[in-house]
Protein backbone atom coordinates (compact mmCIF):
# COMPACT_ATOMS: atom_id res chain seq x y z
CA UNK A 1 0.00 0.00 0.00
CA UNK A 2 1.56 3.31 -1.00
CA UNK A 3 2.47 5.72 1.80
CA UNK A 4 0.35 8.83 2.34
CA UNK A 5 1.90 12.29 2.28
CA UNK A 6 1.93 12.42 6.05
CA UNK A 7 3.55 9.00 6.30
CA UNK A 8 6.12 10.05 3.69
CA UNK A 9 6.97 13.12 5.74
CA UNK A 10 7.28 11.02 8.90
CA UNK A 11 9.51 8.57 7.11
CA UNK A 12 11.70 11.34 5.77
CA UNK A 13 11.89 12.89 9.25
CA UNK A 14 12.85 9.54 10.82
CA UNK A 15 15.48 8.95 8.15
CA UNK A 16 16.94 12.44 8.61
CA UNK A 17 16.90 12.03 12.39
CA UNK A 18 18.74 8.74 12.09
CA UNK A 19 21.33 10.34 9.83
CA UNK A 20 21.82 13.24 12.26
CA UNK A 21 22.13 10.81 15.16
CA UNK A 22 24.66 8.72 13.30
CA UNK A 23 26.61 11.85 12.28
CA UNK A 24 26.52 13.19 15.85
CA UNK A 25 27.71 9.84 17.16
CA UNK A 26 30.41 9.75 14.55
CA UNK A 27 31.52 13.34 15.32
CA UNK A 28 31.39 12.62 19.04
CA UNK A 29 33.55 9.56 18.59
CA UNK A 30 35.93 11.62 16.48
CA UNK A 31 36.21 14.29 19.17
CA UNK A 32 36.71 11.65 21.85
CA UNK A 33 39.36 10.01 19.75
CA UNK A 34 41.05 13.36 19.17
CA UNK A 35 41.00 14.11 22.91
CA UNK A 36 42.31 10.65 23.64
CA UNK A 37 45.19 11.25 21.25
CA UNK A 38 45.92 14.76 22.49
CA UNK A 39 45.18 14.43 26.18
CA UNK A 40 44.47 17.46 28.30
CA UNK A 41 46.25 20.45 26.82
CA UNK A 42 45.34 23.49 28.96
CA UNK A 43 48.07 26.10 28.77
CA UNK A 44 48.76 29.45 30.31
CA UNK A 45 48.26 32.33 27.88
CA UNK A 46 51.18 34.06 26.19
CA UNK A 47 50.54 37.28 28.09
CA UNK A 48 50.61 35.41 31.41
CA UNK A 49 53.80 33.54 30.53
CA UNK A 50 55.56 36.74 29.56
CA UNK A 51 54.49 38.64 32.68
CA UNK A 52 57.14 38.61 35.40
CA UNK A 53 57.88 40.80 38.41
CA UNK A 54 61.64 41.24 38.53
CA UNK A 55 61.79 41.95 42.26
CA UNK A 56 59.75 38.87 43.13
CA UNK A 57 61.82 36.71 40.83
CA UNK A 58 65.16 37.80 42.28
CA UNK A 59 64.11 37.89 45.93
CA UNK A 60 62.47 34.47 45.80
CA UNK A 61 65.63 32.95 44.32
CA UNK A 62 67.95 34.29 47.05
CA UNK A 63 69.58 31.73 49.33
CA UNK A 64 69.26 33.38 52.72
CA UNK A 65 69.28 32.17 56.30
CA UNK A 66 69.19 35.10 58.75
CA UNK A 67 71.62 35.03 61.64
CA UNK A 68 69.55 33.57 64.52
CA UNK A 69 71.45 35.72 67.01
CA UNK A 70 70.31 38.98 65.39
CA UNK A 71 66.70 40.07 64.79
CA UNK A 72 65.85 40.46 61.12
CA UNK A 73 65.66 44.04 59.80
CA UNK A 74 64.03 44.12 56.36
CA UNK A 75 64.94 47.27 54.43
CA UNK A 76 63.25 45.91 51.32
CA UNK A 77 59.54 46.63 51.68
CA UNK A 78 58.12 49.69 49.93
CA UNK A 79 55.06 49.69 52.18
CA UNK A 80 55.38 52.55 54.69
CA UNK A 81 52.85 50.95 57.06
CA UNK A 82 54.85 47.75 57.62
CA UNK A 83 56.48 48.65 60.93
CA UNK A 84 53.61 50.52 62.55
CA UNK A 85 55.55 53.73 63.12
CA UNK A 86 53.82 55.42 60.18
CA UNK A 87 50.03 55.32 60.33
CA UNK A 88 47.22 57.01 58.48
CA UNK A 89 45.92 60.21 60.03
CA UNK A 90 42.72 60.11 62.10
CA UNK A 91 40.97 62.39 59.60
CA UNK A 92 41.72 59.91 56.81
CA UNK A 93 40.30 57.01 58.79
CA UNK A 94 37.24 58.95 59.96
CA UNK A 95 36.43 59.95 56.39
CA UNK A 96 36.23 56.31 55.31
CA UNK A 97 34.19 55.36 58.37
CA UNK A 98 31.74 58.14 57.53
CA UNK A 99 31.54 57.03 53.90
CA UNK A 100 30.74 53.48 54.99
CA UNK A 101 28.14 54.65 57.52
CA UNK A 102 26.36 56.81 54.98
CA UNK A 103 25.43 53.80 52.86
CA UNK A 104 25.82 55.97 49.76
CA UNK A 105 28.94 54.33 48.35
CA UNK A 106 28.14 50.62 48.28
CA UNK A 107 27.16 50.56 44.61
CA UNK A 108 28.95 51.12 41.34
CA UNK A 109 30.26 54.57 40.48
CA UNK A 110 30.74 56.16 37.08
CA UNK A 111 33.54 54.17 35.39
CA UNK A 112 35.83 57.22 35.65
CA UNK A 113 34.90 57.65 39.31
CA UNK A 114 32.36 59.69 41.28
CA UNK A 115 32.30 63.26 40.00
CA UNK A 116 32.62 64.66 43.53
CA UNK A 117 35.83 62.67 44.02
CA UNK A 118 37.20 63.80 40.66
CA UNK A 119 36.45 67.42 41.54
CA UNK A 120 38.37 66.98 44.79
CA UNK A 121 41.35 65.52 42.92
CA UNK A 122 41.27 68.43 40.46
CA UNK A 123 41.43 70.93 43.31
CA UNK A 124 44.12 68.94 45.15
CA UNK A 125 46.24 68.72 41.98
CA UNK A 126 45.88 72.33 40.83
CA UNK A 127 49.67 72.77 41.09
CA UNK A 128 50.09 70.44 38.11
CA UNK A 129 48.77 72.91 35.56
CA UNK A 130 48.64 76.61 34.78
CA UNK A 131 45.14 75.94 33.46
CA UNK A 132 42.18 74.71 35.45
CA UNK A 133 41.99 70.92 35.63
CA UNK A 134 38.57 69.68 34.55
CA UNK A 135 37.07 66.64 36.34
CA UNK A 136 36.33 65.06 32.94
CA UNK A 137 40.11 64.81 32.44
CA UNK A 138 40.52 62.71 35.59
CA UNK A 139 40.13 58.95 35.77
CA UNK A 140 40.16 57.20 39.14
CA UNK A 141 41.92 53.83 39.10
CA UNK A 142 42.66 50.92 41.39
CA UNK A 143 45.92 52.35 42.69
CA UNK A 144 48.72 54.13 40.87
CA UNK A 145 49.84 50.79 39.43
CA UNK A 146 46.52 50.50 37.61
CA UNK A 147 46.87 54.09 36.40
CA UNK A 148 50.28 53.26 34.93
CA UNK A 149 48.92 50.12 33.29
CA UNK A 150 46.09 52.04 31.62
CA UNK A 151 48.48 54.69 30.30
CA UNK A 152 50.87 52.10 28.86
CA UNK A 153 48.02 50.09 27.31
CA UNK A 154 46.50 53.18 25.73
CA UNK A 155 49.66 54.75 24.30
CA UNK A 156 51.61 51.63 23.29
CA UNK A 157 50.83 48.85 20.84
CA UNK A 158 52.60 45.51 20.46
CA UNK A 159 55.83 46.03 18.54
CA UNK A 160 56.31 49.59 19.80
CA UNK A 161 58.75 50.66 22.49
CA UNK A 162 58.50 52.65 25.71
CA UNK A 163 61.35 54.62 27.28
CA UNK A 164 61.71 54.04 31.04
CA UNK A 165 64.41 55.02 33.57
CA UNK A 166 67.22 52.76 34.77
CA UNK A 167 67.40 52.27 37.70
CA UNK A 168 63.63 52.33 37.86
CA UNK A 169 60.52 50.68 39.19
CA UNK A 170 60.39 47.14 37.75
CA UNK A 171 56.59 47.24 37.33
CA UNK A 172 56.97 49.22 34.10
CA UNK A 173 58.60 46.22 32.44
CA UNK A 174 56.16 43.82 34.09
CA UNK A 175 53.24 45.70 32.53
CA UNK A 176 54.84 45.95 29.08
CA UNK A 177 56.41 42.54 28.53
CA UNK A 178 53.20 40.53 28.34
CA UNK A 179 51.95 42.83 25.59
CA UNK A 180 55.09 42.58 23.45
CA UNK A 181 55.90 46.23 24.13
CA UNK A 182 59.66 46.71 24.13
CA UNK A 183 61.19 48.47 27.12
CA UNK A 184 64.14 50.72 26.31
CA UNK A 185 66.10 51.96 29.31
CA UNK A 186 67.48 55.46 29.56
CA UNK A 187 70.18 55.78 32.20
CA UNK A 188 70.04 57.84 35.38
CA UNK A 189 73.48 59.02 36.48
CA UNK A 190 74.44 58.78 40.17
CA UNK A 191 77.25 61.33 39.72
CA UNK A 192 74.59 63.84 38.59
CA UNK A 193 72.22 63.08 41.45
CA UNK A 194 70.37 60.61 39.25
CA UNK A 195 69.50 62.96 36.39
CA UNK A 196 68.83 61.29 33.05
CA UNK A 197 71.59 60.91 30.48
CA UNK A 198 69.87 63.10 27.90
CA UNK A 199 72.09 62.21 24.96
CA UNK A 200 71.74 58.48 25.58
CA UNK A 201 67.98 58.86 26.06
CA UNK A 202 67.51 60.66 22.76
CA UNK A 203 69.58 58.03 20.93
CA UNK A 204 66.99 55.39 21.88
CA UNK A 205 64.11 57.07 20.04
CA UNK A 206 62.90 55.74 16.70
CA UNK A 207 59.66 55.67 14.74
CA UNK A 208 58.29 52.92 17.01
CA UNK A 209 58.80 54.85 20.25
CA UNK A 210 55.37 55.45 21.76
CA UNK A 211 56.08 57.50 24.91
CA UNK A 212 58.58 58.60 27.52
CA UNK A 213 57.92 57.53 31.11
CA UNK A 214 59.33 59.80 33.82
CA UNK A 215 59.33 58.84 37.51
CA UNK A 216 59.83 61.94 39.64
CA UNK A 217 60.55 61.79 42.58
CA UNK A 218 62.25 58.51 41.85
CA UNK A 219 61.86 55.00 43.13
CA UNK A 220 64.51 53.70 43.82
CA UNK A 221 66.81 56.73 43.68
CA UNK A 222 64.99 59.31 45.82
CA UNK A 223 66.00 62.01 43.33
CA UNK A 224 63.92 65.10 42.53
CA UNK A 225 64.44 66.65 39.09
CA UNK A 226 65.16 70.35 38.72
CA UNK A 227 63.05 72.61 36.52
CA UNK A 228 65.91 72.85 34.01
CA UNK A 229 66.19 69.08 33.72
CA UNK A 230 62.44 68.67 33.27
CA UNK A 231 62.49 71.33 30.54
CA UNK A 232 65.32 69.46 28.80
CA UNK A 233 63.25 66.27 28.88
CA UNK A 234 60.24 68.11 27.46
CA UNK A 235 62.45 69.51 24.70
CA UNK A 236 63.36 65.99 23.61
CA UNK A 237 59.70 64.96 23.63
CA UNK A 238 58.71 67.99 21.58
CA UNK A 239 61.40 67.29 18.97
CA UNK A 240 60.22 63.71 18.59
CA UNK A 241 56.45 64.17 19.16
CA UNK A 242 56.38 61.94 22.24
CA UNK A 243 53.76 62.09 24.99
CA UNK A 244 54.88 61.74 28.62
CA UNK A 245 53.66 59.28 31.22
CA UNK A 246 54.52 60.98 34.53
CA UNK A 247 54.70 58.65 37.54
CA UNK A 248 54.46 61.20 40.34
CA UNK A 249 53.18 59.05 43.20
CA UNK A 250 55.88 60.55 45.46
CA UNK A 251 55.17 64.14 44.43
CA UNK A 252 54.52 65.31 48.00
CA UNK A 253 57.30 63.29 49.69
CA UNK A 254 60.08 65.83 49.16
CA UNK A 255 62.69 66.71 51.76
CA UNK A 256 63.44 70.26 53.00
CA UNK A 257 65.73 72.09 50.62
CA UNK A 258 64.33 70.34 47.53
CA UNK A 259 61.38 71.36 45.40
CA UNK A 260 59.07 69.19 43.35
CA UNK A 261 57.78 70.61 40.06
CA UNK A 262 55.11 68.75 38.11
CA UNK A 263 56.31 68.28 34.54
CA UNK A 264 52.78 69.02 33.30
CA UNK A 265 53.03 72.53 34.77
CA UNK A 266 55.99 73.26 32.46
CA UNK A 267 54.66 71.69 29.28
CA UNK A 268 53.26 73.92 26.57
CA UNK A 269 53.04 71.48 23.68
CA UNK A 270 53.81 68.02 25.01
CA UNK A 271 50.77 66.07 26.28
CA UNK A 272 51.24 64.52 29.73
CA UNK A 273 49.38 61.73 31.50
CA UNK A 274 50.08 62.14 35.23
CA UNK A 275 49.69 59.13 37.53
CA UNK A 276 49.37 59.56 41.29
CA UNK A 277 47.23 58.49 44.24
CA UNK A 278 46.77 58.18 47.98
CA UNK A 279 49.16 55.26 48.56
CA UNK A 280 52.35 56.89 49.84
CA UNK A 281 51.46 60.35 51.10
CA UNK A 282 48.41 59.22 53.05
CA UNK A 283 49.97 55.90 54.14
CA UNK A 284 47.14 53.73 52.78
CA UNK A 285 48.63 51.51 50.03
CA UNK A 286 46.04 48.79 50.65
CA UNK A 287 43.16 51.12 49.82
CA UNK A 288 44.14 50.94 46.14
CA UNK A 289 43.12 54.41 45.05
CA UNK A 290 45.01 56.19 42.29
CA UNK A 291 44.23 58.39 39.34
CA UNK A 292 45.26 59.66 35.93
CA UNK A 293 45.12 63.35 35.09
CA UNK A 294 45.16 64.25 31.39
CA UNK A 295 47.14 67.42 30.56
CA UNK A 296 46.65 68.19 26.89
CA UNK A 297 46.58 71.89 26.01
CA UNK A 298 46.69 71.33 22.25
CA UNK A 299 44.10 68.52 22.12
CA UNK A 300 46.52 65.91 20.82
CA UNK A 301 45.24 63.09 23.03
CA UNK A 302 41.58 62.99 21.98
CA UNK A 303 41.86 59.44 20.68
CA UNK A 304 43.90 58.36 23.68
CA UNK A 305 41.37 59.88 26.08
CA UNK A 306 38.64 57.77 24.49
CA UNK A 307 40.91 54.78 24.97
CA UNK A 308 41.49 55.61 28.62
CA UNK A 309 37.75 55.81 29.20
CA UNK A 310 37.39 52.42 27.55
CA UNK A 311 40.05 51.02 29.86
CA UNK A 312 38.08 52.17 32.90
CA UNK A 313 35.33 49.79 31.83
CA UNK A 314 37.57 46.76 32.33
CA UNK A 315 36.89 46.57 36.08
CA UNK A 316 33.86 48.88 36.29
CA UNK A 317 35.60 51.46 38.43
CA UNK A 318 37.74 51.51 41.56
CA UNK A 319 36.93 51.35 45.29
CA UNK A 320 33.79 53.47 45.76
CA UNK A 321 34.02 53.74 49.55
CA UNK A 322 37.40 55.47 49.33
CA UNK A 323 36.03 57.63 46.52
CA UNK A 324 33.24 58.74 48.85
CA UNK A 325 35.81 59.66 51.49
CA UNK A 326 38.25 61.29 49.09
CA UNK A 327 37.01 64.91 49.20
CA UNK A 328 37.36 64.93 53.00
CA UNK A 329 40.72 63.11 52.94
CA UNK A 330 42.28 65.45 50.40
CA UNK A 331 41.04 68.64 52.02
CA UNK A 332 40.97 67.91 55.76
CA UNK A 333 44.10 65.84 56.45
CA UNK A 334 46.24 68.32 58.42
CA UNK A 335 49.57 69.66 57.20
CA UNK A 336 51.10 68.66 60.54
CA UNK A 337 50.51 65.01 59.63
CA UNK A 338 52.36 65.34 56.34
CA UNK A 339 55.18 67.30 57.97
CA UNK A 340 55.56 64.57 60.58
CA UNK A 341 55.89 61.85 57.94
CA UNK A 342 58.48 63.84 55.99
CA UNK A 343 60.46 64.53 59.16
CA UNK A 344 60.67 60.81 60.00
CA UNK A 345 61.77 59.75 56.52
CA UNK A 346 64.22 62.65 56.17
CA UNK A 347 65.76 61.94 59.58
CA UNK A 348 66.28 58.31 58.56
CA UNK A 349 67.85 59.40 55.28
CA UNK A 350 70.30 61.68 57.06
CA UNK A 351 71.10 59.01 59.64
CA UNK A 352 71.72 56.31 57.04
CA UNK A 353 73.78 58.61 54.84
CA UNK A 354 75.95 59.80 57.73
CA UNK A 355 76.81 56.20 58.71
CA UNK A 356 77.13 54.58 55.29
CA UNK A 357 79.23 57.31 53.66
CA UNK A 358 82.02 56.45 56.13
CA UNK A 359 81.93 52.72 55.33
CA UNK A 360 84.76 51.42 53.12
CA UNK A 361 83.38 50.12 49.84
CA UNK A 362 79.97 51.83 50.03
CA UNK A 363 78.85 54.95 48.15
CA UNK A 364 75.41 56.18 49.22
CA UNK A 365 73.64 58.98 47.36
CA UNK A 366 71.69 61.27 49.68
CA UNK A 367 68.06 61.29 48.44
CA UNK A 368 65.97 64.43 48.03
CA UNK A 369 62.60 62.75 48.47
CA UNK A 370 60.53 59.56 48.20
CA UNK A 371 61.31 56.75 50.69
CA UNK A 372 64.51 55.16 49.41
CA UNK A 373 68.27 55.44 49.17
CA UNK A 374 70.54 53.83 46.60
CA UNK A 375 73.92 52.70 47.91
CA UNK A 376 76.73 51.86 45.50
CA UNK A 377 79.04 48.90 46.16
CA UNK A 378 82.72 49.02 45.15
CA UNK A 379 82.68 45.41 43.98
CA UNK A 380 86.42 45.31 43.37
CA UNK A 381 86.91 45.62 47.13
CA UNK A 382 84.57 42.72 47.85
CA UNK A 383 86.04 39.96 45.64
CA UNK A 384 84.43 37.26 47.79
CA UNK A 385 81.01 38.23 46.43
CA UNK A 386 80.13 37.36 42.85
CA UNK A 387 77.38 39.95 42.45
CA UNK A 388 75.15 42.40 44.28
CA UNK A 389 72.68 39.56 44.92
CA UNK A 390 75.48 37.52 46.52
CA UNK A 391 76.40 40.58 48.61
CA UNK A 392 72.78 40.82 49.80
CA UNK A 393 72.58 37.10 50.58
CA UNK A 394 75.65 37.20 52.79
CA UNK A 395 74.53 40.43 54.46
CA UNK A 396 71.36 38.63 55.53
CA UNK A 397 73.20 35.47 56.53
CA UNK A 398 75.77 37.33 58.64
CA UNK A 399 73.89 40.39 59.90
CA UNK A 400 70.16 39.72 59.33
CA UNK A 401 69.80 42.95 57.34
CA UNK A 402 67.86 42.59 54.09
CA UNK A 403 68.25 45.14 51.25
CA UNK A 404 67.11 44.86 47.65
CA UNK A 405 69.97 44.21 45.22
CA UNK A 406 70.34 46.78 42.45
CA UNK A 407 69.70 43.99 39.94
CA UNK A 408 66.02 44.27 40.91
CA UNK A 409 66.10 47.65 39.18
CA UNK A 410 68.34 46.49 36.33
CA UNK A 411 71.20 48.39 37.96
CA UNK A 412 73.83 46.01 39.40
CA UNK A 413 76.43 46.80 42.07
CA UNK A 414 73.99 48.83 44.14
CA UNK A 415 71.53 48.08 46.90
CA UNK A 416 68.33 49.94 47.74
CA UNK A 417 67.33 50.56 51.33
CA UNK A 418 63.91 51.69 52.56
CA UNK A 419 63.80 54.71 54.88
CA UNK A 420 60.42 54.17 56.59
CA UNK A 421 61.58 51.92 59.45
CA UNK A 422 61.66 53.21 63.05
CA UNK A 423 64.75 55.31 63.78
CA UNK A 424 66.38 52.80 66.15
CA UNK A 425 66.05 50.08 63.49
CA UNK A 426 67.62 52.36 60.90
CA UNK A 427 70.56 52.99 63.23
CA UNK A 428 70.98 49.29 63.98
CA UNK A 429 70.69 48.23 60.33
CA UNK A 430 73.31 50.71 59.13
CA UNK A 431 75.66 49.80 61.98
CA UNK A 432 75.40 46.14 61.01
CA UNK A 433 75.98 46.98 57.34
CA UNK A 434 79.12 48.85 58.38
CA UNK A 435 80.34 45.86 60.40
CA UNK A 436 79.66 43.53 57.47
CA UNK A 437 81.56 45.68 54.98
CA UNK A 438 84.54 46.23 57.28
CA UNK A 439 84.78 42.46 57.84
CA UNK A 440 84.75 41.73 54.10
CA UNK A 441 86.47 44.74 52.54
CA UNK A 442 89.83 44.12 50.88
CA UNK A 443 92.24 46.55 49.33
CA UNK A 444 93.88 46.02 45.96
CA UNK A 445 96.49 43.70 47.44
CA UNK A 446 93.93 41.26 48.85
CA UNK A 447 94.42 42.51 52.40
CA UNK A 448 91.49 43.14 54.73
CA UNK A 449 91.52 46.73 55.95
CA UNK A 450 91.79 45.78 59.62
CA UNK A 451 95.23 44.35 58.89
CA UNK A 452 94.40 40.63 58.71
CA UNK A 453 95.73 38.70 55.73
CA UNK A 454 93.33 37.20 53.26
Amino acid sequence: MPATGLESNNLAFQTESANLTNNHSSNGDLKLNQNARKGWNIRSSKIANKTHNRIRGIVESLKITPNPEKPMIPLTIGDPTTFGNLRADDETVKAVQKAIGSGKYNGYAHSQGHEEARRAIAKYSAHQSVDEIHPDNILICSGCSSALEYCILVLCDSGQNLLVPRPGFCLYKTLADGLDIEIRYYDLLPERRWEADLRQLESLIDDKTAALLINNPSNPCGSVFSQKHLEDLLGICERHYLPVIADEIYEHLVFPGSKFIAISSLSKNVPVLTCSGTTKRFLVPGWRTGWIIVHDREGRLSDAISGLKNMCGRILGSNTIVQGALPHILEKTPKSFFDGVINIIHANARLAFSILKEVPGLNPTMPEGAMYMMVGIDVEHFPTFKSDTHFVEELVNEQSVFCLPGSCFDYPNFVRIVLTVPGHMMQEACTRMAEFCKANYKNGNGIIENGLLD
